[in-house]
């Protein structure tokens, strides 16, 4: 089931459950190790995935100006079975319903470029390195 919550409506567990997520995939599957809670969790709109009472895929997206959204922290605990292109989907329809851009950004890791084109993303940089990893910047028009 997915959720769209802000910050103020997520419950204590949720929290828990996100910030766990995002550490086990961040740091601990990808060795990432960089601050994560930047305070932009307060005013991000979040988007997940809940079974069981735990985060299987979630997403954050925040005004960056009037009709831009930035999109960020996209992962999946379960791989391979579709449920990161469910995630983007339902995220997608949330961040226009909710912030009505005219473009959606991320930085996207280099491995994940095709992901992000099938949903309609395209490249609008070179690469660079952040954390370690290789990323562009790319855009969706909406």
């Amino acid at each position: 089931m997915f959720l769209t919550r802000t910050f103020e409506e997520l419950t204590a567990t949720e929290i828990y459950e996100i910030l766990k997520a995002r550490a086990a995939v961040f740091v601990v599957e990808q060795n990432i190790v960089y601050q994560d809670m930047d305070d932009k969790d307060y005013d991000s709109l979040h988007v997940f995935c809940e079974e069981n009472g735990k985060v299987t895929a979630y997403l954050r997206a925040f005004k960056v100006e009037t009709d831009v959204v930035r999109m960020g922290r996209v992962l999946t605990i379960q791989h391979g079975q579709g449920l990161g292109s469910r995630l983007l989907e339902y995220g997608l329809k949330e961040i226009r319903r909710r912030f009505a851009p005219k473009c959606i950004v991320i930085d996207s890791q280099c491995h994940a470029i095709g992901f992000y084109e099938k949903a309609g993303f395209r490249v609008c940089s070179d690469e660079f390195l952040e954390e370690g990893i290789m990323h562009v910047k790319m855009e969706l028009e909406t």
